[in-house]
């Protein structure tokens, strides 16, 4: 099946666009079992592909937009404040979740949606809810993700950043349904085994694929699912939730378990009654090693090489902002709660207001009291505002300068904070660097989005000398102190091959050096800090891996990194920072 949007005699649009677009025209024909889609990027694509959508559905089809800041009331029905103070009445408004049912809900800046939200609409979904969820990402490479409770439960997960032109499309047609094709069991276990093979761990892409590829077979006018809708289904379905490349097939000759040959044509037993029912060849099967192959062709080439390197692509929450903490006064809005104001906490109105107006008809029974205006309060109807703060992230580079492989060290590592600090206008992060080497630290960088003086500092870092891992874990410490002091979040990366032989004291000893630099990285970790240990020795050293199980940090062995390895190695582990989103109060 191919994609419904090349106009006749046009060019064909950009592969991810067009798949796009075939994924809404099965969403259109069957949304109650594919659930919705998140399209992730922004610009006249994501238009595109939302107005093909609105055209497949029936004209009259309700479409509802989840305002940025919406609570409870709002989202599930609840209290109508306005209505019920002009009439004195109780007034209850219907929530959006079932504005939405029988039509689409979108969810602009998905990758910014709360966890409650998130849950209350994951539960409609589940239940009763029968609207079609496309949320809108607008996330960069790197940063959040929409919440995964939402994600699991879309079919499709589009990236249209990639598209880079357009062409125009064929009018669309309405979408009356689409009745399921049959789907033999075969096709269900080479659903699994291809789900298996890329690492998907839930249930519900494959039944999302097998949805998929019904729907495809049902359009296309076939009574039964083939080939080219299961290659369909895993291009659309699985392959953008693959966490793995599929293991290579063994050579049929070291197969321990593979059948014995067959006998020579002249051994063949003839036709005949006599013959055993085992001697019938088998039916032919759909072949796994296809969808493996079409899953393959529809990862992106980066995301092919962060797997094959054997580091897990994020999660669907992975990666975002700084450590949260909880405000008075400002940040992301969280739902209100019961309290008192004062002391910086302020006082939330209308959910205040909604607490108490439907017990004003039994309030007004009781004597009124002297000054009380028309509606009636009680302690327990005070709610309170909360606020929800990121802080920021300053990843510390922390670089093993000593020894002969100094220079390539101290190359990789300078390529690499120049490569970060290029984006840290944008994600308005810092970065800092430390270098140990001959008898102890030094601070050379403080921390900083300053390209200028992080280059300035770089070049004129020295190399060689004796190697005082415990002096540079300690000052690392220090550092990560006095940036949490500063409110934000330190995240260390050191890169070493996790050989010591300076003492904390100064002396030389390869024994007590090693033992030091280990107590140093416990009490590191004591503190809980994040790091990542990264080895970019010539072999992967067992002294590394040690380290980093003492700092409870992630261990990335990379030898023979470049700088863009050692900069999207860091893009992976490290928390991403933005906190130029945060809301004021």
């Amino acid at each position: 099946m191919t994609a419904p949007a090349a106009g006749a005699g046009g060019p064909e649009p950009d592969p991810a666009l067009a798949a796009a677009l075939t994924a809404v025209r099965l969403l259109a024909a069957a949304p109650q079992r594919l659930g919705g889609i998140c399209l992730r990027g922004e610009g006249p694509a994501r238009s595109l592909v939302l107005d093909r959508l609105r055209a497949l559905l029936p004209p009259d089809t309700p479409w509802r937009r989840l305002p940025g800041h919406v609570d409870d009331e709002r989202l599930c029905g609840g209290i109508d404040i306005a209505a019920s103070l002009v009439t004195g009445t109780p007034v209850h408004q219907r929530g959006i979740l079932a504005e939405a049912a029988g039509g689409v809900l979108i969810v602009p800046l998905a990758e910014r949606l709360r966890t409650d939200v998130a849950g209350r609409i994951a539960q409609a979904l589940d239940g009763e809810g029968d609207f079609l969820l496309v949320l809108l990402d607008d996330g960069a490479e790197g940063e959040d993700r929409p919440p995964l409770a939402l994600l699991e439960r879309l079919a499709f997960d589009c990236d249209l950043r990639p598209v880079r032109r357009l062409a125009p499309v064929d009018p669309a047609v309405p979408s009356e349904g689409a009745a399921q094709a049959w789907l033999s069991d075969d096709g269900l276990d080479a659903l699994a085994a291809t789900g298996e093979a890329l690492g998907i761990p839930s249930l519900r892409p494959l039944l999302f694929a097998a949805a998929a590829a019904r729907t495809a077979a049902a359009l296309a006018g076939r009574g039964e699912v083939e080939q080219a809708d299961l290659e369909l289904a895993v291009r659309l379905v699985l392959a953008p939730r693959a966490t793995r490349l599929p293991p290579q097939s063994a050579p049929e000759d070291s197969a321990p378990d593979s059948p014995p040959e067959p006998p020579p044509p002249g051994d063949e037993p003839q036709g005949g009654p006599d013959r055993d029912e085992d001697d019938q060849p088998a039916p032919e099967s759909l072949p796994e090693d296809l969808l493996i192959e079409a899953a393959k062709a529809a990862i992106p080439s980066d995301v092919l090489e962060l797997i094959a390197a054997g580091r897990a692509m994020r999660s669907a929450r992975g990666g975002g902002a700084g450590r949260r903490t909880a405000s008075k006064l400002r940040g992301r809005p969280l739902g209100a709660r019961p309290g008192m104001p004062g002391g910086g906490v302020r006082l939330a109105l209308v959910d205040t207001l909604r607490a108490a107006i439907p017990w004003q008809g039994l309030r007004r029974r009781e004597p009124a009291v002297p000054g009380a205006g028309p509606i009636r309060f009680r302690r327990d109807d005070l709610r309170v505002r909360r606020f929800e703060e990121r802080t920021a992230t300053v990843t510390v580079f922390c670089v093993d300068a000593s020894g002969s492989a100094a220079l390539a060290r101290l190359g990789e590592a300078k390529g690499a904070v120049e490569l970060i600090l290029a984006q840290a206008y944008v994600k308005r992060t810092e970065v800092a660097l430390i270098a140990f080497r001959g008898e102890g630290a030094e601070l050379l960088l403080p921390p900083t989005r300053s390209l200028t003086r992080a280059k300035r500092a770089l070049g004129a870092l020295p190399g060689g000398g004796g190697t005082p891992l415990a002096s540079g874990i300690a000052l690392a410490a220090q550092v990560g102190d006095a940036i949490a002091a500063r409110g934000r979040s330190p995240f260390f990366v050191f890169l070493t091959d996790g050989s010591a032989n300076i003492a904390a004291d100064g002396a030389r000893g390869r024994p007590q050096a090693q033992e030091d630099a280990l107590a140093a990285a416990r009490r590191l970790a004591a503190e809980q800090r994040q790091a990542v240990v990264i080895d970019i020795s010539a072999r992967p050293r067992p002294e590394a891996a040690r380290l980093a199980e003492a700092m409870r940090a992630r261990y990335l062995p990379l030898p023979f990194a470049n700088a863009q390895a050692l900069q999207a190695a860091v893009a992976l582990v490290t928390p991403g920072d933005r906190p130029g989103r945060r809301s004021a109060a």
